[in-house]
């Protein structure tokens, strides 16, 4: 009984995945077809066409599965501990200043073997 259930849902499941190809291919279809008119008329003909896609995706089991995991990112930023100001300008100055250094040292290995190389080239 619940493979039959399966099989049914994945049916369904590719029935609005076809439904949701042809939504995108109208709005592609359509903002060529109807590129002489206004293109405010046009944005809100893809803007729907792309809204109703996507209402229709996110009741596919994929779909759900995807707003499950975007919830579940939302619930794991609220729990991030973001740095204080000072914290952030302390790390930006300290990365600043190892860039410059290493730059600087990069600078003067290239002159060296440049140098080097040179002498040796004549």
């Amino acid at each position: 009984m619940s493979s039959n259930n399966e099989a049914q849902t994945s049916r369904f499941d590719m029935l609005k995945w076809g439904v949701v190809v042809m939504l995108v291919a109208a709005a592609v279809i359509g903002n060529d077809y109807f590129s002489g008119e206004s293109l405010l008329y046009r944005l809100v003909a893809i803007l729907v066409l792309a809204g109703v896609a996507g209402y229709v995706g996110l009741k596919t089991a994929k779909g759900r599965a995807f707003s499950a995991l975007a919830k579940a990112a939302k619930a794991e930023i609220r729990r991030v501990v973001w740095p204080t100001r000072q914290e952030t300008v302390q790390t930006t100055l300290i990365v600043l200043v190892v860039v410059l250094l290493m730059s600087l040292f990069l600078w003067g290995v290239d002159s060296l073997l440049g140098w080097i190389v040179s002498s040796f080239i004549g």
